[in-house]
């Protein structure tokens, strides 16, 4: 497997052998006045994550759901101030803070692919080359992935370490949100084409026997895509009086129901069909029904490509927050039977926002696409005073390279006194927010993030640098401006270090919660130790510290 016996034996140390004694230790310094019932830790943990799920877009949209995002914003524990810490939000660095505890800086996954500085070759950030794809087509999707990647341990691998017998599945829409979830000893599938569920295979295993688990539910899934046509039209009427017409880089964007090019991964019914396979993989796992304590991480993609393709503020994301709502509440449903008993987290890798056209509509003049006319200068500039042939800023890894024209590094010292000269002329652009050598960013210590909504730009990027993987040169934009943008592709994004990018929901839930409403900051960092504490599994080293949830299966967390 991919984690080390060594490792493991370690992590089991560290969770005293057992979670039986830890949680001993919890029921004995409960309040009096707990009832022992409450103090039965659930069966089943179960983790959503809804793709670019903004705190903006759950606020803007709470008043209106009816399903099962109303039940959790009314019975659960609500923190409407979640926090993803870093800068640069993105999928992969978003999800892998969620069950490590730990910001991108320390899981090593500072992007979703990042520039190997010999090679000049991008790496994808689960990228596993000694893997195969168990669908047979490793041409496809992100290529052969794996966990290796991910240099942290996640609360899936904690509990495995303590008792191997606990089941650790996650299912999604990516490889980065599956794998992400069940960590290194879990169970990752994702949908890909018309295959329906698949995953990664590692030497010595077989395709067949990855699949086993998922195979009668694919079988079913080709069936229903090849008897029913993809669909996707109005349901309610407030959506459907937010269609109109947008130009967008000379082209018209028709933003109305069905799209054009309509696709079943760019649709309300990915995240459909993937509670429908992580409620088969409930049932034929028995998850939450055994001895032991499992886990199922759920990572729904569909807000993050109907965001992408469409912008957040149409009637496109209109009917996919309450399909959304109205999927999540028969899953709920579903969780509430599991005779164990269930804790559910459900937060966001990341936000995001509108195209900026609409948003420049819409009351925010300063919202446009960046001149990359300005950057093309920087280049100019830098070439005539180093004397390169080649424009030596690549983009790269969300940031920029210094490197020749096949993105493999200049040599030392050039490499260094182009990217500070590069710093202080891009710090120069009205468009630049924030520009700073990766070099100059590591000498400094990783800042104290527990106050997430005070945290500098700066200390906000530095959380997102990691050593050889991140670029030359960590690089933000002002807010509202942003790049590309093509009709039929990508039109809206995210990857800031701003507040609609950074701030998402953390609810949690559980049958027969009562509704409690927090206003103070926590972290995404925070959900792993929270969860570790209810389950009674100790943590190794984390940035996150544990949420009192109100005396819910254990005493309140330890304190520091």
């Amino acid at each position: 497997m991919s984690l080390s016996r060594i490792t493991l034996a370690a992590l089991a140390a560290l969770s005293l052998g057992a979670a039986g004694p830890v949680l001993a230790q919890t029921a004995q310094t409960a309040a009096p006045q707990t009832a022992r019932a409450a103090l039965t830790p659930p069966k089943l943990i179960v983790t959503i994550v809804v793709d670019q799920f903004s705190a903006n877009l759950f606020d803007q949209y709470r008043s209106r759901y009816t399903g099962g995002l109303r039940r959790m914003a009314d019975q659960g524990l609500v923190s409407i101030n979640g926090y993803q810490t870093h800068g640069l939000t993105e999928t992969c660095p978003g999800h892998s803070t969620i069950l490590t505890g730990l910001h991108p800086s320390e899981t090593g996954i500072p992007a979703n692919d990042w520039i190997d500085a010999k090679t000049g070759k991008e790496v994808y950030c689960l990228a596993a080359p000694q893997n195969h794809l168990a669908h047979g087509r490793d041409d496809t999707d992100n290529g052969p992935v794996g966990p290796e990647q991910l240099r942290a341990t996640t609360l899936g691998d904690w509990l495995k370490a303590v008792s191997p017998e606990s089941k650790v599945v996650a299912v999604s829409g990516k490889d980065r949100g599956a794998i992400n979830l069940a960590g290194h000893q879990g169970q990752a599938f994702w949908f890909t084409g018309d295959f329906g569920l698949t995953t990664y295979v590692e030497p010595g295993e077989t395709a067949q026997a990855k699949l086993a688990p998922v195979a009668d539910y694919n079988r079913a899934f080709r069936q229903g895509m090849s008897l029913a046509p993809v669909t996707w039209d109005y349901a309610h009427d407030q959506c459907r009086a937010l269609a109109g017409d947008w130009t967008i880089r000379g082209q018209t964007f028709h933003s109305t129901l069905p799209p054009a090019g309509l696709k079943f991964d760019t649709s309300p019914l990915l995240d459909e069909a993937t509670l429908e396979a992580a409620e088969y993989l409930l049932d034929s796992q028995k998850l939450g029904q055994g001895p032991a304590t499992d886990m199922l991480g759920v990572s729904l993609s569909a807000t993050d490509r109907i965001g992408h393709m469409y912008g957040t503020q149409g009637p496109e994301m209109c009917e996919q927050m309450l399909r959304l709502d109205a999927a999540l509440d028969v899953f709920l449903d579903r969780l509430a039977q599991v005779p164990g008993g269930v804790l559910v987290v459900l937060t966001a890798d990341h936000g995001g926002s509108d195209f900026v056209e609409r948003l420049h509509d819409h009351g925010y003049p300063h919202a446009r696409r960046a001149d990359m006319a300005a950057i093309q200068g920087v280049n100019d500039a830098l070439k005539a005073r180093f004397n390169l042939s080649a424009d030596p800023l690549q983009v790269g890894g969300s940031g920029l390279m210094v490197a020749d024209a096949e993105h493999r590094s200049l040599p030392d010292p050039l490499r260094t006194q182009v990217a500070e000269a590069a710093v202080e002329l891009l710090r120069a652009l009205p468009d630049v927010a924030f520009a700073e050598t990766r070099d100059r960013l590591l000498a400094e210590p990783l800042p104290d993030s527990r106050q997430p909504e005070m945290m500098s730009l700066r200390e906000r990027m530095r959380l997102s640098t990691v050593p050889e993987r991140s670029p030359d040169i960590q690089f933000a934009w002002a807010q509202n401006v942003t790049t590309g943008g093509r009709v039929g592709s990508t039109l809206a994004g995210h990857g800031t270090p701003w507040e609609y990018d950074r701030r998402v929901p953390i609810l949690f839930w559980w049958p027969g919660a009562t509704g409690e409403e927090r206003f103070l900051p926590i972290r995404t960092i925070d959900i792993a130790p929270t969860l570790a504490h209810v389950i009674g599994v100790a943590t190794p080293k984390v940035e996150g510290r544990c949420i009192d949830l109100n005396g819910f299966a254990v005493a309140d967390c330890p304190t520091e």
